[in-house]
């Protein structure tokens, strides 16, 4: 099965451009389903009021429900102390797997990573660039999931997305997604160096083209188990642990409290 873990859906309602105007799913649903891509994560736009664009995007997903899985969006700063009214109805009433965060709007805080703490949610997480942000929150809850888009750089910063790729590495609760990356020896870098199971693909739709943007995981000409732990399986493991109830295991710590690492990754990427 292959899942895009980064697709927009919905209105909204700041009318300087797609991103906080309007993404419309059924056009993409179209280039997805003629790529062979089964299944497609989806969270609102830009808005002023996350919880009424969760409302919407719960009707989106209930028209499609065999191919939309919804995240629920928030902004932490002007969400505060509603957080967890809003994520209890975006999973208890709306079906919602996961909890996406722009930075453009704020950064988690503790509300929010108690409450994704409490039902076991990924959290998908746009640093914009700022990277510190990811060292902060994933030694603060090595229990929580991150996924960071872009490998944190939708801007082509190579550098920044290096440093992501570096954490990668460190932080088992750290992985990226390869949504509008656009410097070829990042991805390889990032599977060589991180491993494919630390990798999740996303297209960024509906602005970018999703097979256009699976076709980059192709021409990595990984072996097929690995291609298929991007392309879907590293998704729905950690969508299986909200499912399941199961807590994510912590991280292993050496005695100076640094996480352990595994065995480097050797993988030959064409």
């Amino acid at each position: 099965m292959i899942i895009d873990c980064h697709c927009h859906a919905g209105t909204g309602d700041g009318f300087r451009g797609p991103w906080d105007t309007e993404a419309r799913i059924g056009p993409h649903l179209e280039r997805a389903r003629a790529a062979g891509i089964d299944r497609t994560v989806v969270f609102p736009v830009f808005n002023s009021d996350y919880a009424a664009a969760n409302a919407r995007l719960a009707r989106i997903v209930r028209a499609h429900p065999r191919e939309l899985i919804g995240f629920a969006a928030v902004d932490p700063a002007r969400d505060a102390g509603r957080v967890e009214a809003m994520i209890r109805r975006a999973v208890e009433d709306y079906g919602f797997r996961g909890i996406k965060i722009h930075g453009r709007d704020s950064f988690p805080n503790r509300e929010v990573c108690e409450v994704a703490r409490r039902y076991r949610l990924p959290l998908l997480v746009d640093v914009v660039r700022r990277v510190a942000a990811v060292e902060m929150l994933a030694g603060q809850y090595p229990d929580l999931d991150f996924i960071i888009p872009h490998l944190g750089g939708f801007a082509d910063d190579w550098m920044t997305q290096l440093q992501v790729i570096d954490q990668l590495c460190r932080y088992p609760n750290v992985y990226a997604d390869t949504s509008g990356v656009r410097y070829w020896e990042v991805l390889v870098q990032a599977v060589r160096r991180a491993g494919p199971h630390k990798l999740l693909f996303g297209s960024d739709g509906p602005l970018l083209h999703p097979a256009l943007e699976l076709q980059k995981i192709r021409l990595l000409r990984l072996p097929r188990a690995r291609e298929a732990a991007i392309t879907g399986g590293n998704l729905r493991r950690l969508l299986a642990k909200g499912r399941s109830g199961r807590p994510a295991a912590p991280p292993r710590q050496t005695p100076e409290g640094v996480v352990a690492l595994g065995r480097p990754w050797m993988v030959e990427v064409g």
